[in-house]
């Protein structure tokens, strides 16, 4: 997968795509992640890429010049499959979405900052906008980080055990169920017997009854969602 992340302050990834999972991810040539400063894209000499925004709001606004010339750039020279922009008034992300988008070959990101971008931008390029939640951040970087890392651990040979991913939390719709590791017992709390039986029809049980009272406990929306479906 190639990922094109256009930003204002794109040293923010520097550190995060250069760590764990996303790293070993590019060194096996999984994924390929480019970042694009927007100001080196301005229209202007003191590289200035924002402005006040029409109608007397407060806050600076991302411009047009700067996100197309870079867009354009990327487009004259390969297709992408996804514009995505990140954004508070986005569709929420969630896993199906992750797996959806972890299955394509070439995205652009666009990170917002100060206020947002201008809207033409949006409408131009018809983009997928993605929240990750009902908050406010100061720009799209961190949002477009979780996205990242929520879809390359979805790539076929990025996690050395295929199956850990499989077994996530709402993979299935519902939350994972309780994990334990040894030693079997500590400070007087013991492993459940069932983990440590080695009957996989017994683990499985107890694993999907674990996970079902678990959802309904902390998330029992899912299981009405998945009830009203």
């Amino acid at each position: 997968m190639k990922i094109e992340i256009l930003s204002a302050v794109p040293e923010i990834f520097v550190s995060v795509i250069n760590s764990s999972i996303i790293k070993r991810s590019i060194e096996k040539g999984k994924v390929v992640i480019n970042l694009h400063n927007l100001h080196n894209y301005s229209d202007n000499k003191f590289g200035h890429i924002d402005d006040a925004p029409y109608g007397g709001a407060s806050g600076m606004l991302i411009k047009c010049e700067p996100v197309f010339k870079c867009i354009d750039e990327l487009l004259s020279k390969e297709d992408y499959q996804k514009i995505i922009f990140m954004s508070a008034d986005g569709v929420k992300l969630n896993q199906t979405i992750s797996n959806e988008i972890s299955l394509l070959d070439n995205i652009i990101i666009i990170c917002g900052h100060y206020k947002g971008i201008d809207q033409r931008i949006r409408d131009y390029y018809k983009t997928y906008d993605i929240s990750i939640g009902d908050f406010v951040l100061t720009g799209g970087e961190l949002a477009a980080l979780v996205l990242i890392d929520s879809i390359i651990r979805l790539i076929p040979g990025v996690i050395g055990d295929a199956t850990s991913a499989l077994d996530d939390s709402f993979m299935d719709g519902m939350l994972e169920s309780p994990q334990y590791t040894r030693p079997a017992e500590f400070r007087g709390m013991k492993v459940p017997d069932v983990l440590l039986s080695g009957n996989p029809k017994l683990i499985s049980e107890w694993q999907q009854n674990k996970s079902y009272e678990k959802t309904l406990k902390i998330r029992p929306d899912l299981i009405d969602g998945e009830n009203e479906a």
